[in-house]
């Protein structure tokens, strides 16, 4: 019966540029699966080997564990930048493990995150041509970010040449979905697989920083009592931090309740100097900069605070939004961050405004600091919103686009909660 169960397990390969703090965690849960047995390819390494990350401008190596607990191998490299682009990581070798050894296809489907890159492209037309179904992932949304004319146009065209390629889509949220709909048609299946976290970790790791809020407190030289204000992210120019310093400049000048709030800005990269320049010339005391801190350090960060900011444009999703979340947390976000339609209501988990607003951040700001109690029903009804948006969510949209593809998996384990094909 064991051989029995064994050899009828949906042989799912999974191809990826490279190990993803946020991605492992659902890789170890859908290893666990008893009817999946997942392979995950890797173009590339350097996120685990420490890269110097671009975007935070310091040397990052992740403190969480990135290949643990799930089977993977690591592709051979004709490029590798340490940089995510079109043409990098570039590898070799995909169509090869696809086929297997005795000519017959090694895996039932095959799953890409992203569709633009050499390396998926390369997945893709592997696959097709073994006759393995493909499953494809990816975070674009239709205002993520400006584009000319032609470019739309060009996209269109390799949509159209694209779409025999792919046997349905996993949208991550309300407007991902949308985004397939606009460019591969109604008649693509599409099975719901939100972009969440692993939740259970970060509101355990909430609960233990309530044990050393004191001493991050002292350590930071906040006077208790006052409101906390947080950004944390990379301090480049699209995530608009100057909105957010600028924006606290003129609620201190203006905010009559006391006390003042403080502003933690967590985070590095080529925006610092800019904004320490700034953040001086407000002559506020009550700004701090906390540089760049790794994954298992932020709940402490977010257990002191009273509402988390992030004033980005062009955020595709922004899954610290859930991170913060599972912390009982408020959150102000832009309408430029993707997930803000599925996840916050303005009003209810937090606030939402349109980009580069300062004005209406400001207000926002107001609202949600109005009163230690306005602030914590809103993180309260925070948390309860994303205990519902999580990797079970993700396993049942899985499982249920496998069910669509390969005809194996039984029915009666694709949970109700997957999204139907459209």
């Amino acid at each position: 019966m064991q051989d029995e169960a064994k050899t009828n397990r949906i042989r799912l390969a999974y191809l990826v540029s490279h190990p993803i703090q946020y991605q492992a965690p659902l890789l170890r849960r859908i290893a666990l699966e008893p009817d999946i047995d997942l392979t995950v390819f890797f173009g590339s390494d350097f996120s685990v080997r420490g890269y110097q990350d671009k975007g935070f401008g310091v040397d990052v190596k992740w403190d969480v564990p990135l290949l643990e607990g799930y089977r993977y191998e690591f592709l051979p490299k004709l490029r590798d930048t340490a940089t995510y682009s079109v043409t990098s990581p570039l590898s070799y070798g995909i169509w090869s493990r696809l086929r297997g050894r005795n000519g017959e296809p090694a895996f039932d489907a095959l799953w890409t995150h992203g569709y633009a890159t050499l390396n998926a492209l390369h997945g893709m037309l592997a696959a097709k041509s073994l006759g393995i179904p493909v499953l494809v992932r990816a975070e674009s949304w239709l205002a993520d970010r400006s584009r000319s004319p032609w470019k739309l146009v060009a996209k269109q065209v390799f949509f159209h040449a694209l779409r025999p390629f792919v046997d349905a889509v996993l949208p991550i949220g309300s407007l991902n979905a949308e985004y397939w709909r606009h460019y591969f048609g109604p008649q693509m299946p599409m099975f719901q697989m939100p972009y969440a976290v692993d939740n259970a970790y970060f509101q355990h790791q909430s609960e233990l920083a309530t044990n050393h809020r004191e001493a991050l407190r002292q350590e930071l030289g906040l006077e208790p009592g006052r409101p906390i204000i947080l950004f944390a992210s990379k301090l480049q120019t699209r995530k608009r931090c100057s909105d957010l310093v600028e924006a606290y400049r003129r609620l201190c000048t203006q905010r009559k309740q006391t006390p003042v709030p403080y502003l933690l800005i967590v985070g590095d990269g080529e925006e610092r100097a800019a904004l320490q320049q700034q953040a001086s010339a407000t002559g506020l005391e009550g700004i701090r900069f906390c540089g760049f801190r790794n994954q298992s350090e932020l709940p402490r960060f977010f257990d002191l605070a009273s509402v988390f900011v992030l004033p980005s444009e062009h955020e595709p999703w922004g899954l610290i939004v859930n991170e913060v979340m599972n912390a009982a947390r408020a959150v102000i976000v832009t309408q430029d961050v993707g997930s803000y339609v599925d996840l916050i209501a303005d009003g209810v988990e937090g606030c939402v405004y349109p980009v580069r607003d300062i004005g209406a951040l400001v207000v926002c700001l107001e609202r949600v600091l109005a009163s230690p109690e306005t602030a914590a029903q809103m993180g309260e009804r925070a948390r309860q919103r994303i205990d519902q948006w999580s990797f079970e969510q993700d396993v049942a949209g899985l499982r249920a686009a496998l069910a669509h593809i390969t005809h194996r998996l039984p029915a009666e384990r694709c949970h109700s909660t997957a999204a139907q094909p459209n």
